[in-house]
This record gives C-alpha cells, structure tokens and sequence, in this order.
C-alpha cells in the first residue's frame, strides 16, 4: 500500500513514435528494511540497497520524464498511488499526465477466449515479447512498452484515433460485454464469406447505413457484434440494420 510502504525501484522508459529515447533504472533506499516476501518476489535484498539513493533523489528526474508525457504502466493505479504518495510527502506538484494502463487496456480489446489473464507477464508470452517481465522495475517498463505496442495494433479497427478516445475506450469497455441490440444482430454475420471485399450494412428500407472494407469480411463484421465495439455512432447504426450485403474482391487493395 503506498500508504504505508516504500518504493525500493523505480524503471521507466521514454517511447516516441514507437522509438525508445531514453530509460530510467535505479534502487531506491526506501529507509526501512526489505520484507522477506518483497526479496523472493523481486531479488531485491537489504544489501542491494545499503548505497542505493533516497526517494528524494531520485523522484526529480521521474517527473520530468512525465511532464509532457502519457503516463502507461500495467495496473497503472498502483504506479500512480505510489507517485502521488511520494510527491506529496517530499512537497514536489504532481505534474498530472494521461493515465493509461495495459491492463485494463488488455481487458478492452483481447478476447477472454484468447487471452484469459491480463497479467505483463501472460500478455509478454501471448504476443511473443522480446522481454521477459521479472519483477524488476526496468525490465517491466521495457516489457509494457512491447505489450502496449501490440495491443494498439488491435485497436485500428475500433475507431480509435487519438489519446482521448483510447483513455474512453478504457472506461469504457469494464465489464466487457455486448450489448443487447449487439446479441440480437449477431446472426448478420453468419453467412458473411472469409474473404477481401467490401461490407455494407442496410437497414429494413434497404437504405446503406454503413459501408466498410476488410481483407476479411466476416471476422470484421462480426467484430461489430462484440464488446470490443464500443462507438456510439455504430451502435446506433446497429439497431437499425436489417442485412448485410458485401462483394467479395481479390484482395483488400481492390477492396479499397
């Protein structure tokens, strides 16, 4: 609890544009000794820490990696209560970033079917992770970065194009199920063929409420019937459709 416990480690990694620019690793001396249960989770030993810097030392150089910046760490309200605990007992402004986390992140957009667990080091396995989570601060910054890399390439088929709808996307889809009207309509996919083409939603009068491309048809329109869909445009457009027509194409460049 950052109530009432100290922070022994401190990792962070600075990502633009998917390029890591620069890495912070340090021990921290947290002023009491190391619980037995602590060291055999992460390693760390009272002795590792006899000449490691206070807190105080080192948190300046965390809050100037987060000004400017999103904030992203798995189960990121543990990371946060930690932080804020610590800016408030050395009298140091909490600079306020973006919170994202991988964790509920994971939550919004894998399957349970495909992914059971949402834990770093499940998630690092699933998506075949150069890093391997320990336990250790800087190893699972590096090992969210991968993570979180991968899980945005799951949302491009969600509407999601900026930070504010990533963060609403969050909120958004805990506990994640379809809704009523996304039941109901799920039976326009079945006869969808798994090709390339062109998909287009009609409502009863016939009329085109939707149009969209896919190099896989029915994956993507029986995507618009799970929770992962969550755009309130869509979900109006769903409790109208009637049908769905498409036409198959070579591939998805023609498709386009």
């Amino acid at each position: 609890s950052h109530r009432t416990d100290a922070i022994t480690e401190v990792g962070a990694v600075a990502v633009r544009g998917g390029s890591r620019i620069s890495e912070l690793g340090t021990l921290v001396d947290p002023g009491v000794r190391v619980p037995a249960d602590i060291t055999r989770l992460t390693g760390i030993t009272n002795a590792m820490l006899h000449d490691a810097p206070p807190l105080g030392a080192v948190l300046p150089s965390v809050l100037d990696m987060l000004r400017g910046a999103v904030l992203v760490a798995h189960n990121a309200p543990f990371d946060t209560g930690f932080l804020k605990a610590a800016c408030e007992r050395l009298e140091r402004p909490w600079p306020g970033p973006p919170v994202l986390c991988t964790a509920r992140l994971a939550r919004a957009v894998l399957p349970h079917t495909e992914c059971p667990s949402v834990k770093l080091g499940t998630l690092a396995r699933h998506f075949g992770c150069a890093t391997t989570p320990d336990h250790r601060a800087l190893t699972d910054a590096r090992a969210t970065v991968e993570v979180l890399h991968h899980l945005l390439e799951r949302i491009g088929n969600l509407g999601v194009q900026s930070l504010e709808e990533l963060l609403q996307l969050v909120r958004d889809r805990a506990p994640h199920r379809p809704t009523t009207t996304q039941r109901r309509r799920r039976h326009l996919a079945n006869d969808v063929p798994s090709e390339p083409g062109v998909y287009l939603f009609r409502g009863g009068d016939g009329q085109v409420l939707y149009v969209g491309t896919s190099g896989d048809l029915h994956r993507r329109v029986r995507s618009y019937f799970t929770a992962g869909e969550k755009r309130r445009r869509v979900r109006d457009m769903l409790a109208r459709a009637e049908k769905v027509d498409t036409v198959v194409c070579a591939h998805a460049l023609e498709a386009s």
